[in-house]
C-alpha cells in the first residue's frame, strides 16, 4: 500500500510525539530563551552606548561631545539630536534588555542606528558600519518578532500575543523618521 507524503495517517504525521523534545512546549521554551539571549544582548550594548553618549560613562563622550561629532557629521539641531540619540539608545535599549514595550524599543533602537550606519558610511564597512547595521538589524527582528514569554511585555495584555503588524507599523515609522533625519545631515 503506498501513502503520499502529503497523508496525513499515523505514519506520515508530522506533529511530535507528546513527549518529544520536539513537542510545542520544548520549542516554545527553546524560542523565549532565545529571545531572550538576543533581548539582553542587543539591549544592553545599545544602552551601554547611550549611556557613554548621554553620560560620559565608560569613557564615552557625554552629550556636550557627542553634540560636537553630530554637528561634524552635519546634523541639524545637534545638541537636541544628541539628546534624543541617546535616550533612544539607552531607554530603548533597556527596554529591549527587559522586553517592554518591544516593538516600539525595537523600532526606535533600530531608526538610531540607520543614522549610525549613515554617519559611519565613509568609514566602510569593516570597523565603520558593520556594528551599527548588526545591532539594528536584530532591534528590528525583535520588533517583529516580539519579546517572547520571559519579558514584561508577557505581563502586559496588548503585547501578550505579538502581533506582526505592531512591528510592521513602527518600523515604518522608524524608517521614515530617520531617512527624514539622514537627509535634513546631508544639508
Amino acid at each position: 500500500m503506498s501513502h503520499s507524503p502529503y497523508d496525513n495517517g499515523p505514519e506520515n504525521s508530522s506533529a511530535p510525539a507528546p513527549h518529544s523534545p520536539r513537542s510545542a512546549a520544548h520549542v516554545l521554551l527553546a524560542h523565549d530563551v532565545g529571545l531572550l539571549v538576543l533581548r539582553l544582548g542587543v539591549g544592553l550594548v545599545v544602552a551601554g552606548r547611550g549611556a557613554q553618549h548621554l553620560f560620559g560613562w565608560w569613557g564615552g563622550l557625554g552629550i556636550d561631545k557627542t553634540a560636537v561629532a553630530f554637528a561634524q557629521f552635519g546634523y541639524p539641531a545637534p545638541k537636541a539630536m544628541a539628546v534624543i540619540a541617546g535616550i533612544a539608545e539607552t531607554f530603548g535599549g533597556l527596554a529591549l534588555a527587559v522586553g517592554l514595550l518591544t516593538p516600539l524599543a525595537g523600532a526606535a533602537v533600530a531608526g538610531t542606528m540607520a543614522n549610525a550606519v549613515a554617519a559611519s558610511t565613509p568609514l566602510g564597512y569593516f570597523g565603520g558600519f558593520e556594528f551599527p547595521l548588526l545591532l539594528g538589524v536584530g532591534a528590528a527582528g525583535l520588533a517583529l518578532s516580539g519579546a517572547g514569554r520571559i519579558s514584561l511585555d508577557a505581563f502586559l495584555p496588548v503585547l501578550r500575543s505579538q502581533r506582526l503588524i505592531y512591528g510592521i507599523a513602527l518600523l515604518v515609522l522608524a524608517a521614515i523618521l530617520a531617512t527624514v533625519t539622514i537627509l535634513l545631515s546631508k544639508n
